[in-house]
């Protein structure tokens, strides 16, 4: 009896010992195929580290024998294969293929995609400027609001009229009287796609670039639409064509041809507003100034009396201000001052008033920092009660 049950124990030890290896065996093998996918993985990516880059290019012309035409990123046109790997029913003029290296076959087809550069122009983080933050421009913001807003809001109101929306406006004036101003409070009070640039980023090196990033900005503008694009300084590409002048001027042209194909061309801008600014009116190109391109041409003078007044306002109003601060005066004060003289204005008088270790602004910093800032423009200032009295007395 007692060797039966030693032979059973036996054979017990032995059937789990075959189960323990059979497990061992399972585990190994998972451990195997684990192994071999890493080496896989590295092989690809060795061959990935040693392989060629491909060159990027675009489709002109599909050939009747199978080949095809192609204008590189390298810089020449190029007549090559294409691979048989390719659906050729697929690839057409315009299309973006990967080239080999070595030999300039079409190996891929690329996916449609929008040019990063131009996509980065879009603003996606609002200004906080409002049309409230505007003094002494009500007339300007009103046919702004009409160009840009109306149309886009409530494009019904022109279908029932009959009549096309205008495409753009042209604000001109000198400088710092308030014309990027307006444009970014367009973009703050807009729900519209808002798409910036300044025109000097259109004029590139390479001969038909500045085009091609003039064209793929309105495709882009037109696929974001409801859209407002703002073109500051404009005069770096829309001066006066001329027939003489060097290679880069030549390029300027072209670049500035397209930009009026764009605007009054075959396709229609839809709901697509064009905001452009310049100081420099007398030199812009007469063609980008007809009726059809910048319906509208607003000037952005020089602010009044009243408009020097309310920018006074809105430029002090979280100001901490003595009591004997006159805004009036101070509007009188800087006659032929812009927007932008007068925020240098507010902040130099508050750095007056730091410097005298106070914690409010008086008169007499404003009349030192308008000294500071307009110079040989400053009027001597002459308090109400001594101009009463007849006593000609200037602070200083």
């Amino acid at each position: 009896m007692a060797e039966v049950d030693l032979n059973n124990e036996r054979r017990k030890g032995i059937s789990d010992y075959v189960r323990y290896l059979e497990m061992r065996i399972q585990e190994l093998e998972a451990e195997v195929t684990y192994l071999r996918r890493e080496v896989s993985y590295y092989k690809q990516e060795i061959e990935k580290l040693l392989s060629t880059p491909l060159i990027e290019g675009v489709v002109l012309e599909v050939l009747e024998d199978g080949r095809a035409i192609v204008k590189s990123s390298t810089g020449p046109n190029l007549i090559v294969n294409v691979s048989g790997s390719i659906n050729k029913g697929n690839l057409r003029p315009g299309a973006h293929v990967a080239l080999n290296q070595r030999g300039s076959t079409i190996v891929e087809i690329l996916p449609v995609r929008e040019d990063p550069y131009v996509k980065a122009m879009e603003i996606i983080e609002r200004p906080n400027v409002r049309y409230s933050d505007i003094g002494g421009l009500e007339d300007q913001v009103r046919e702004i609001r009409e160009v840009v807003e109306l149309p886009l809001k409530h494009p019904e109101v022109f279908r029932e009229l009959g009549i096309e929306p205008p495409k753009g406006i042209l604000l001109y004036g000198p400088p710092g009287c308030g014309k990027t101003l307006l444009a970014k409070a367009v973009a703050g009070e807009s729900q519209a796609t808002f798409i910036s640039l300044v025109a000097s980023e259109l004029a590139q090196k390479f001969v038909g670039e500045g085009a091609r990033i003039v064209r793929e900005l309105f495709e882009f503008a037109r696929k974001r639409a409801p859209s407002i694009v703002l073109i500051d300084e404009i005069d770096a590409i829309a001066a006066r064509r001329l027939d003489i002048g060097t290679s880069g001027e030549r390029e300027i042209h072209r670049t500035l041809t397209q930009l009026l194909a764009e605007l009054d061309g075959f396709d229609p801008l839809d709901n697509v507003k064009v905001i452009a600014t310049t100081n420099r009116l007398d030199i812009i190109d007469p063609a980008l100034l007809r009726p059809g391109r910048f319906d509208r041409v607003i000037e952005v003078p020089l602010p009044g009396l009243k408009g020097r007044y309310d920018i006074f306002k809105i430029h002090t109003r979280k100001m901490k201000l003595s009591e004997n601060v006159d805004l009036m005066e101070l509007a009188k004060l800087t006659e032929g001052a812009t927007g932008a003289d007068i925020k240098a204005i507010c902040t130099e008088a508050g750095y007056n008033a730091i410097r005298s270790s106070r914690r409010y602004v008086a008169m007499e910093d404003f009349i030192r920092a308008i000294r500071k800032v307009l110079g040989s423009r400053f009027r001597p200032y002459i308090p109400s009660s001594s101009r009463e009295k007849g006593i000609d007395k200037q602070v200083v």
